[in-house]
């Protein structure tokens, strides 16, 4: 049986799998992103990640044909290298991501943009089958997108889909890309977090801090946040429907643009809120389509939080 594996890296977390030929998932593992260190540290847990979803599948990694893994930031396959991943710790410059991966774990290594390899996965594979163009939009620590267009992705001179840097409002809040307005300084999870510690120091009060360290957790992912909201935390509601508001204006702005026939929610905040949100997303999204007898389909991720996972193995499919 050829069994390949896959490394999904989030600023939240490392999901790691493998599959067979059927891309059925045989095994699979989880492990948090690190918080400190640089793109060595990185690498060492991604490797660790899938040695753990090796073992769930009964195989060492040295027995799998080859290993595909999906990161932010500039990836550059070619060279096997990940350049200026600002969501995650110390990783300002370039580091040759595919090499410490394959002397880690032994197989070959294919690196893909990890929004990229995402929406791939759901367009082959989940919610985007029946459709021939779609867009991805991967809300987690940032706001990403992917693009499929007449059955084939889209990747422009190489920086398309990043729909988090839309601007949704001329000259507001700062994004942790140092730019101002972006999508992704009112949705991204890394910029909420960001803006509730400022407001915090300003005098207003919530459970979010507490609930982070309660459940020992070095961020606020989308766990916290759900029992924020579900405890009737005011500032994370109020931030909450800030970010669909935001995502509402950008995404509607980019589906102007590209026309596509489907969108595809997915990432870590995508997937948590996916289902509970939508009604409130189409909302958001209404006023600012230009074709808004004929909006796109709108669904969540079908794959879930392996998708980019499993994503990443279709580079060496």
């Amino acid at each position: 049986m050829t069994l390949r594996g896959g490394i999904d890296l989030g600023g939240t977390k490392i999901q790691a799998v493998v599959v067979d030929a059927d891309h059925a998932v045989r095994g699979q593992a989880r492990r948090p992103t690190p918080v400190t260190g640089g793109p060595q540290d990185v690498a060492d847990a991604m490797a660790a990640a899938l040695t753990d979803a090796a073992d769930a599948a009964g195989v060492a990694p040295s027995d799998l044909a080859a290993i595909g893994a999906g990161s932010p930031g500039g990836v550059d396959a070619a060279a096997g290298t990940v350049s200026a991943a600002g969501n995650l710790p110390g990783w300002s410059g370039t580091f040759a991501l595919a090499g410490a991966l394959q002397t880690a774990l032994g197989p070959r290594v294919a690196l893909g943009n990890d929004v990229n390899v995402a929406t791939e996965a759901e367009f082959r594979l989940g919610t985007g089958r029946p459709y021939s163009s779609l867009l991805g939009v991967f809300w987690g620590t940032g706001v990403g997108g992917g693009i499929v267009l007449n059955d084939a992705p889209w990747f422009g001179r190489g920086a398309a889909g990043e729909i988090g840097h839309v601007v949704v409002e001329r000259g507001g809040r700062r994004c942790p890309c140092g730019r101002k307005g972006c999508m992704e300084a009112y949705a991204g999870r890394s910029a909420m977090e960001a803006h509730a510690r400022r407001r915090v120091e300003k005098g207003d009060r919530t459970k979010l801090f507490k609930l982070m360290e309660e459940h020992g957790r070095p961020r606020l992912t989308s766990g916290i946040w759900a029992r924020a909201l579900e405890a009737g935390d005011h500032l994370a509601e109020e931030l909450i429907e800030e970010a669909i508001a935001a995502l509402g204006v950008g995404v509607a702005s980019t589906v102007n643009v590209l026309d596509v026939e489907a969108i595809v929610l997915g990432g870590g905040m995508g997937v948590r809120f996916g289902e509970t949100f939508m009604p409130r997303l189409r909302e958001a999204m209404a006023p600012h389509l230009f074709s808004d007898q004929d909006p796109p389909v709108l669904e969540v991720a079908a794959l879930g939080d392996l998708g980019g996972a499993i994503g990443a193995a279709l580079l060496v499919a």
